[in-house]
C-alpha cells in the first residue's frame, strides 16, 4: 500500500509546514517511494524560465560549470528548482516512469509515456542525479534525474509530428499566445514587449491573426538580429528595437505609430526587470497590460500607473489557461515560418 497523498503535494513540503509547494522553502525530493497520487518522472530535460536562467548565467558569468554548481546547488537546499532571486522555476520534460495507484483510471498517462510538465519547477519535486549538457542559447539543460507530478499537475503528452526539443521550448511559454488568443480581438492595436524572444514570436503570431486586417501588431525587439528576425516572419505591422526599460522614447515611438491613440493591448514578454512603465504608458487608458514576464514587479506597476493618472487593466501572466498546450503547438503546425525558425533557435 502506497501512502494516500494531497492532491496539491502539501504532502511533500517539509517547511515551512501548512503552505503550498510552490511558495515552501523545502520540499521532500525523496524518489524511492512515491505516494499513492503522484506520477514519477524520469527526466531528460529542464527548460529553465528564461528571467530565471538569464539571472543563473549572469551569476556565474557565462561559465557552464558555475551554472552547473548555482543550479544543483538550488535543488540540494530546497528539494525543487526554484530561482531564489527571480522566484520563477520552468518546466521538464520526461518519460513517465511509475503511476500511483490512486490515479490508476483516473488519468490518460501510462508507463513509458513522453510528457512535458505544464506547471512550474519552482513547486516541482526534483533529484538531480547529474548534469549531463547545458544550453545556455535555449534555456535547457539535460539532466539524468528524477522528478514528482503531483495530481492537480497538468502536463502535455509530446505529439509524435513535432520534435520533442521543439515542442517543449513551445508548450514552456505555452500561456502566452494562449492568453493573447482570449484578450485579442478584431481591430485592436496591439503591442508586443520582447517580441523577438521565443513567447514573443507566437504571441505576434497568434495577435496577428486574431486583430485581423483591421488591427494593427506592433513588434518591439531588443537587439538588431531578432528584430531582423521579426520582420522577416512578416507577422507584424511594425517592427522596432529600443530599450524597453526606458519608458518616454518608447512612448514616443509608439504615439508616433498610433496617432496619439496609444494600443489597446500590450503584451509584456521580457526577461529583465523596470519594463513596467514602459508597458503602461504606451496602453491607453482604457486598454489593458499582460504581463507574462516573470520580471515583472507588481509594486512597480501598481504605484507606476497611479504615478502617472492611467487607468490601464492590468493582469498577471497566469502560465495556464484552458487549451494552452493545444493552442501553442497548433501554431507551430499552422505556421511553416514559425515551425522553421522555432526548429533553428530551439530544436
Amino acid at each position: 500500500m502506497q501512502k494516500k497523498g494531497n492532491k496539491y503535494g502539501t504532502h511533500r513540503v517539509i517547511a515551512p509546514k501548512g503552505v503550498l509547494p510552490q511558495p515552501a522553502d523545502k520540499l521532500d525530493n525523496n524518489m524511492d517511494e512515491i505516494y499513492d497520487n503522484e506520477i514519477l518522472i524520469d527526466v531528460q530535460t529542464l527548460n529553465i524560465d528564461s528571467a530565471s536562467f538569464t539571472q543563473i548565467e549572469e551569476q556565474a558569468g557565462g561559465d557552464k560549470a558555475k551554472i552547473a554548481e548555482i543550479m544543483l546547488g538550488i535543488v540540494e537546499k530546497q528539494g525543487k528548482h526554484r530561482n531564489p532571486v527571480t522566484g520563477s522555476g520552468g518546466m521538464l520534460l520526461g518519460t513517465v516512469e511509475k503511476i500511483g495507484e490512486a490515479l490508476i483510471g483516473k488519468t490518460d498517462l501510462k508507463v513509458g509515456d513522453k510528457i512535458a510538465t505544464l506547471v512550474s519547477l519552482s513547486l516541482t519535486p526534483l533529484r538531480i542525479d547529474k548534469i549531463k549538457e547545458i544550453r545556455p542559447d535555449v534555456d535547457q539543460v539535460d539532466i539524468d534525474g528524477k522528478a514528482i507530478l503531483f495530481e492537480s499537475g497538468i502536463y502535455a503528452k509530446i505529439p509524435a509530428d513535432l520534435p520533442e526539443k521543439l515542442a517543449l521550448s513551445a508548450l514552456d511559454v505555452a500561456g502566452a499566445p494562449a492568453q493573447t488568443a482570449k484578450l485579442v480581438k478584431p481591430g485592436d492595436t496591439v503591442l508586443i514587449i520582447g517580441a523577438g524572444g521565443k513567447s514573443g514570436m507566437l504571441c505576434c503570431y497568434e495577435a496577428k491573426k486574431r486583430a485581423g486586417v483591421t488591427g494593427k501588431v506592433i513588434g518591439l525587439c531588443h537587439s538588431q538580429k531578432s528584430t531582423e528576425r521579426l520582420q522577416k516572419l512578416g507577422f507584424c505591422d511594425y517592427v522596432f528595437s529600443a530599450d524597453a526599460t526606458q519608458p518616454v522614447p518608447v512612448m514616443e515611438k509608439i504615439a508616433e505609430l498610433t496617432n496619439g491613440e496609444m494600443c489597446d493591448i500590450t503584451i509584456n514578454n521580457v526577461n529583465i526587470t523596470d519594463t513596467e512603465m514602459t508597458s503602461i504608458l504606451c496602453t491607453k487608458n482604457t486598454g489593458l497590460v499582460y504581463f507574462f514576464s516573470m520580471a515583472t514587479s507588481f509594486t512597480k506597476a501598481a504605484l507606476g500607473a497611479e504615478g502617472v493618472g492611467s487607468d490601464v487593466t492590468m493582469i498577471v501572466g497566469n502560465g495556464y489557461t484552458k487549451g494552452h498546450a493545444e493552442i501553442t503547438l497548433q501554431e507551430l503546425r499552422e505556421s511553416e515560418a514559425l515551425r522553421k525558425i522555432f526548429t533553428e533557435l530551439y530544436a
